[in-house]
């Protein structure tokens, strides 16, 4: 179901038995909020945000709701299921995408994707393909029991409140990743 007000500011629901796909501008804003799941999210050459599920159960269970217009957009995953082990979602997006992702417990895996990157979860692992390390004018992984792995700037670090940082004047975007507990590799 798709609606759409006045200021272009639409909103689309769906649940994980089929496909949902929406435009979505180069450079845009992603937000995600999310059950605990294993989440991909893969830059392509589209301009447009997909959004694919598979589970062990009822994928009409897993509601999705997508909100705000090609620029920036909002989506919210939840679920009438109590649980789900087996929940992986897999979410494309234009590569050049800013991504704000906050899950309560899971595994997230971010590919091919420039842009600033904010990931916070309470359990689980984080694994970034950070790309090219000259991209980042801000790094900030932080792990409150657990291991950041840093291999693309020489840093592996495990115990309890570990923490990697990096600033420089050059760099065009923003990474922070953080793990409550659990591990934080990025490559």
């Amino acid at each position: 179901m798709l609606v759409c007000g006045a200021a272009a500011y639409c909103q689309t629901t769906g649940s994980c038995a089929q496909a949902l796909e929406t435009p979505l501008h180069d450079r845009a804003a992603l937000v995600i909020q999310s059950i605990p799941a294993g989440i991909t999210v893969a830059g392509t050459d589209s301009n447009k945000l997909r959004i694919t599920c598979t589970s062990a159960r009822d994928r009409d269970e897993v509601h999705l709701h997508l909100s705000g217009d090609p620029g920036r957009e909002r989506l919210t995953i939840d679920s009438d299921l109590e649980h789900d082990n087996n929940l992986q979602i897999r979410i494309e997006v234009p590569h050049r995408t800013g991504l704000r992702l906050h899950m309560g417990a899971g595994q997230v895996t971010v590919n091919n994707l420039e842009g600033d990157k904010d990931i916070d979860l309470y359990a689980g692992q984080i694994v970034i393909a950070a790309g090219d390390t000259a991209d980042y004018s801000s790094v900030d992984a932080s792990v409150d029991i657990g291991e950041v792995k840093a291999s693309a700037w020489g840093v592996d670090k495990g115990g309890f409140f570990r923490s990697f940082t990096r600033t420089t004047a050059n760099g065009d975007y923003h990474l922070v990743a953080h793990v409550l507990t659990g591990e934080i590799d990025l490559q």
